[in-house]
């Protein structure tokens, strides 16, 4: 697994970003590994920059990159990024993967094992957008930092 540094840039005018990127080579430990550089990266956010960060916001997180990049794992022949990034009160996780396939939801059945990432990862998000790219695609999810869940 290869890391850069945790910067700062701005995706839409006017807003900052705080951002860290990964490539996973695909190894035994990338999944694992990929969910602990997120947490760390929310973690150094909260604590650097002051940022509330939920337990559901870190939770969700480790959830959504486990999902994306087990399934980028699984799917793509080559190397997967991930790019996690603080903007405003949303973290957005994006993964981005060789494979030009498009991931598609299927319909819910509680008799199928398996196969379910992508139905818990749009349950989870509060925005997801999969978009081809000149090589590949791009999966961004949306997750508020904040703990939205309305109850105790």
């Amino acid at each position: 697994m290869q890391s850069t540094s945790v910067g700062e840039n701005a995706p839409v005018p006017g807003e900052q970003a705080l951002q860290t990127t990964v490539a996973l080579e695909g190894d035994s430990t990338s999944i694992s590994d990929a969910r602990r550089h997120a947490a760390d990266f929310l973690t150094y956010v909260q604590t650097v920059y002051g940022l509330p960060v939920s337990q559901r916001a870190m939770d969700v997180t480790r959830l959504v990159v486990s999902e994306l990049v087990t399934n980028s794992l699984k799917y793509a022949p080559g190397p997967v990024l991930l790019d996690v990034r603080v903007i405003g009160d949303v973290v957005e996780v994006v993964v981005w993967d060789c494979d030009p396939v498009l991931p598609v939801a299927r319909a819910a059945d509680v008799g199928r094992v398996g196969q379910h990432g992508l139905e818990i990862v749009m349950a989870v998000a509060q925005g997801f957008e999969v978009r081809r790219e000149p090589v590949g695609k791009r999966i961004t999810v949306r997750i508020s930092l904040f703990d939205d869940s309305g109850g105790p």
